[in-house]
């Protein structure tokens, strides 16, 4: 996949809209000479024509999603502070311009057109395009809520590649590529990093159930399901110290399978999933730490407390009521996590996703003692490493407090 993602990679970064547009209708997404730039006039055409009732669960889902986006925006600040000889700071500013990509081959995802372009916008993304393949009309409505500037209808790798690259006047190139998609988007994000930023290479969709004897084994197996529905490759775990626990859950997993519209997905996917039958409660915490899922539900006698001791995880829902599907359904906050462990050193997307955190500062009291030890210790550390035109370049600033 690498192989052949980089090839259509090469392709739209030398060819452009031609590279683009070729790749496109090889693969099905576009007709010949067919546009692929959806306009707000029609996105927003899109979101007048749905039942009202639909209108609703989408307005009501962004400005969840929203709200949720803002804390977390708020909760991160400007500030200077006293230093040696002046001060120093931090500034925050937005990246210019964010691609969003929604998934649209098995399902229509206008919730991860929520998650990722509402959290860009609260960012204070100055341009935010979404793409999606094949775009319903909720995918379409959800793109005119989150105020984007434009939607490209296709997929893919050369998707990817237009983000990073541009496509002239049609797609602005993209300061930063956000959003799940299949393992050719994820492997055109991994070859385009450091061209632009990616959130992250995201991989099967994984669902962590860790449960004692007080859960429930129907509401432990409806959880799993909801995972292993969106991909036969998805992961459902279960880990527990009841020794009953297995039993009961796949129990309720063939009984739930066996009317669930999407049970040829999720039966794989289930197939492939697994158990941990832990001694203790302790080995319990620490399979569910090492795993690292991407959704980890605690549903023990202690959620809460088991939960918070638990470091590593994309998103966590504690307790039984808290199910991960309202993480997946606008909540607040976001369903764009980091899968197959990573979650052990990065977290799921953010307004931080969006947000450069830069630093400065301003040495200007001539007369601080502080200042000039800082000085002489830079002279001396640069020494120690052997960069002379370092030490130097301290030494200018010492001659000039001599002043």
């Amino acid at each position: 996949t690498l192989a052949g993602a980089a090839e259509i990679v090469g392709d739209v970064e030398r060819e452009g809209e031609a590279g683009f547009r070729r790749h496109a209708e090889r693969l099905g997404d576009l007709k010949p000479e067919a546009r692929f730039v959806v306009p707000k006039e029609e996105l927003k055409a899109a979101f007048e024509a749905l039942p009202e009732e639909d209108r609703g669960v989408l307005e009501r889902t962004a400005e969840r999603v929203r709200k949720f986006a803002q804390a977390q925006r708020d909760s991160v600040r400007e500030f200077e502070a006293e230093v040696a000889g002046g001060k120093a700071g931090q500034t925050l500013a937005a990246v210019k311009t964010a691609g969003c990509y929604a998934p649209g081959g098995r399902y229509p995802l206008p919730s991860s057109v929520i998650m990722t372009a509402v959290t860009a916008r609260v960012a204070g993304v100055e341009q935010v395009w979404v793409a999606s393949p094949n775009p319903q009309k909720a995918t379409l409505a959800a793109a005119h809520l989150a105020g984007v500037d434009g939607l490209v209808a296709c997929g893919g790798a050369h998707t990817i590649a237009a983000f990073a690259y541009g496509l002239g006047d049609q797609v602005p190139p993209c300061d930063v590529i956000v959003g799940p998609g299949n393992r050719w988007v994820t492997a055109a994000k991994k070859l385009v990093s450091g061209r632009c930023a990616i959130d992250m290479l995201a991989g099967p969709s994984e669902c962590l159930v860790l449960a004692d004897s007080t859960a429930d084994p129907e509401v432990i197996a409806a959880d799993l399901l909801a995972q292993a529905e969106h991909d036969t490759d998805a992961l459902p775990i279960l880990v527990t110290t009841d020794a009953e626990m297995p039993a009961k859950v796949n129990a309720a997993l063939a009984s739930q399978l066996a009317t669930l519209p999407t049970a040829p997905v999720a039966s794989v996917a289930v197939a492939k999933g697994f158990y941990v039958l832990c001694d203790s409660h302790k080995q319990a915490l620490e399979v569910a730490a090492t795993l690292g899922p991407e959704h980890l539900e605690v549903m023990t006698a202690n959620s809460k407390a088991d939960a918070m001791s638990i470091k590593s995880y994309g998103g966590l829902f504690i307790g039984s009521k808290s199910a991960e599907v309202f993480g997946d359904y606008g909540a607040g906050p976001n369903h764009v996590l980091p899968t197959s462990g990573s979650a052990r050193y990065t977290g799921g997307l953010s307004v931080f996703t969006f947000l450069r955190i830069r630093t400065w500062l301003h040495l200007d009291d001539a007369s601080s003692d502080a200042q000039a030890q800082m000085m002489s210790d830079a002279v001396r550390l640069a020494r120690i490493e052997g960069l002379e035109g370092h030490a130097r370049a301290a030494e200018a600033r010492l001659r000039l407090l001599k002043k």
